[in-house]
């Protein structure tokens, strides 16, 4: 281990919300970003691949990449590097485990949430929902209303608010 202590910022937020353009704002200033989407997009082929997973078999592949990343940010701290985890946090526990994980060694955790109204949400996904690549996944109104309802929104737990401008 360096002499130098990590920090790891933690993004949180619901899809559009502007996480992934916060993240790479942090990769311009020397932090290393982990990214599960990126990496199961690289996995199944990139853009042109046109591979569609069963939800399960999706939801394998992304937890198996979200150890592997765990595995990598260990290691990222133990070498001093600082590192933005570009996910979304959705639960309390998530966050906790992470935060516990970061302090265990010897570094520091900032959790961003980036916080945007329902209608900016529908806005940012409608544009992104028309492109491609590995930072476009499409989350349709079905999908939103779900992530909406599923969101454990953090409230007292040392989070840094950024509420996102509306369209």
């Amino acid at each position: 281990m360096t002499g130098r202590s990590s920090t790891v910022v933690l993004m949180c937020g619901l899809p559009g919300s502007g996480k992934t353009t916060y993240a790479k704002g942090l990769v311009r200033r020397g932090f290393v970003r982990l990214s599960i989407d990126e990496v199961v997009w690289q996995r199944l082929g990139g853009r042109d691949a046109g591979v569609v997973l069963a939800a399960e078999e999706f939801d394998r592949l992304k937890e198996e990449v979200r150890q592997q990343q765990r595995l990598e940010l260990v290691e990222l701290m133990r070498a001093g590097r600082d590192v933005v985890v570009d996910y979304s946090f959705w639960s309390r526990a998530a966050r906790e485990e992470y935060k516990t994980l970061v302090e265990s060694h010897g570094c520091r955790w900032e959790l961003v949430h980036l916080k945007a109204d329902r209608e900016t949400l529908e806005h940012r996904l409608a544009v992104r929902n028309g492109q491609e690549g590995a930072n476009a996944v499409t989350v349709d109104e079905a999908l939103l209303h779900r992530y909406l309802a599923a969101f454990e929104e953090p409230d007292g737990e040392g989070e840094l608010l950024l509420v996102q401008p509306s369209p």
